[in-house]
């Protein structure tokens, strides 16, 4: 089971803990920032599934975080914050983010926030939904929903990011996804300007999935272009 994600952006310490304490206990994966330049950096490198942001940071203001991650990323985008003014919040959703919590929040209605924001990305991210069924081919099954890969039945331990790697080209199985395009959809436009993290990442990969990685089976290499996943045999 892969956890989803959450980057807490909030520079009160307590909250920030109490917070994230609360969603690890609910089976999220959490990484915190305290300041919008550490917010954005992390956005890129860790690649999180959802946003908890406050508006109230030291050194940028949330809006302008929210204005620079939707240059290229539709990561849902919480915003937590102290600030209760219609006005602020009309800002902050015409900006680009998906949802407005003021503060104090209960937690039951923070979760129910958060599993409503996934529930949304999920349909967005992958046009009508997640695929209606689940990968499959030569003992390779992928569950787009419960995040989780086998092998012949036995689970594969794949990092988030590996993670991502893999569903993409999943989704896309049998065409060519160029360096670029996986970068794009895996790091953002903030990613370093070759495909090195790309290539360590897949280099990872195929050491789980493949028996012989230099004679793949599920994800091929088409030189100086991209990788292409083998065909779900769903579609053959």
């Amino acid at each position: 089971m892969h956890k989803f994600t959450v980057l807490i952006v909030e520079d009160e310490k307590s909250i920030c803990d109490f917070t994230s304490r609360t969603l690890i206990s609910h089976g999220y994966r959490v990484s915190c920032a305290s300041t919008g330049s550490e917010a954005l950096s992390l956005a890129s490198s860790l690649c999180p599934d959802i946003i908890l942001l406050d508006l109230g940071l030291p050194d940028l203001d949330g809006m302008e975080i929210i204005q620079k991650i939707r240059t290229w990323s539709g990561v849902p985008i919480i915003v937590v914050s102290a600030r209760t003014q219609e006005e602020d919040k009309v800002r902050a959703l015409d900006a680009g983010a998906d949802d407005y919590l003021t503060k104090p929040f209960g937690i039951s209605e923070l979760l129910a926030r958060i599993r409503t924001s996934l529930r949304h990305s999920n349909k967005v991210n992958s046009g009508n939904g997640l695929p209606p069924h689940p990968y499959r081919a030569k003992g390779l099954e992928i569950d787009f929903f419960k995040r989780n890969i086998t092998i012949k039945g036995e689970a594969i331990h794949l990092t988030p990011i590996e993670y991502k790697i893999v569903a993409f080209l999943a989704q896309n199985s049998g065409k060519v996804m160029t360096y670029s395009a996986v970068m794009n959809n895996v790091w953002g436009p903030y990613a370093e300007s070759d495909n090195k993290i790309l290539r360590v990442n897949m280099a990872n990969i195929r050491r789980k999935l493949e028996k012989n990685p230099a004679q793949p089976v599920y994800i091929f290499t088409e030189v100086g272009v991209g990788y292409r996943m083998a065909d779900d045999e769903e579609n053959l």
